[in-house]
């Protein structure tokens, strides 16, 4: 799906693993919206469920390609920023493939970098409009809690999204680590003097088909991690 508009190629790219159920109709919802893209790129992280078969059917069709990440770098920031290396397009969308990202937005997430109102922009839970129909109260806290405490680091309400669109070129200069865990964090935090951020809002959907990565055990374990990570960026900002 090449534009024939003066507008910069857009890159979409997706980390997988087990989501055989959801490949098909996340294209089809993507191509639905009408996006112009250049290219979808699936990075996938050792799927055995068929989802690599799945994404390479569409290979023949459109503009979709599978990357396998690299088993010595895993975790999802790893195999975004490896998706980033690989993509051509000027800017980049990333979501996640179980159609908790709603492909309705995309276009919604590009107008801001097209308009150069905004280098990244990030689909938000908590703005005016957003939320996360269907999430259990646990969920909803724990979500709330790790998004307030990177408020004072971020400046935006929902840094723990995964749902953003980022000018290819200033995602690779700032690097952010790949053995994070939330890569939109990191970014800002890494590179916020570089950045005009701005938010909109998304439904957070739960997944519908396949079955969840999420539960309380690895929702505590992850708000662990995350205060660590909070804390350990507010004492290097401190001691600078």
């Amino acid at each position: 799906m090449n534009s024939g508009s003066s507008q910069r190629s857009v890159s979409i790219i997706v980390p997988t693993r087990n989501e055989v159920e959801n490949v098909a109709p996340l294209v089809e919802q993507i191509v639905a919206t009408g996006v112009s893209f250049r290219e979808m790129i699936f990075v996938d992280a050792d799927s055995s469920d068929g989802t690599r078969a799945a994404i390479q059917s569409f290979a023949t069709k459109l503009p979709i390609s599978l990357l396998k990440q690299n088993r010595t770098e895993p975790g999802l920031a790893a195999a975004i920023m490896a998706g980033a290396y690989a993509a051509t397009g000027d800017l980049l969308v990333v979501m996640d493939a179980d159609l908790s990202h709603p492909p309705e937005r995309i276009n919604d997430l590009l107008a801001p970098l097209f308009a150069n109102s905004a280098n990244m922009v990030i689909g938000s839970r908590y703005v005016a409009g957003g939320s996360t129909p269907g999430w259990p109260k646990w969920r909803k806290i724990l979500s709330r809690s790790g998004s307030a405490l990177a408020y004072p680091l971020t400046g935006v309400r929902d840094a723990m999204c995964g749902f953003f669109a980022i000018e290819r070129q200033l995602l690779l200069e700032i690097a952010p680590p790949t053995v994070g865990f939330k890569i939109v964090f990191e970014t800002i935090v890494r590179g916020k003097s570089k950045l005009q951020v701005k938010e909109i809002p998304i439904a957070f959907r739960d997944r519908t088909r396949g079955r969840s990565k999420m539960s309380l055990g690895v929702a505590f374990r992850f708000l662990g991690r995350w205060l660590a990570a909070v804390f350990r960026r507010a004492f290097r900002r401190d001691a600078n």
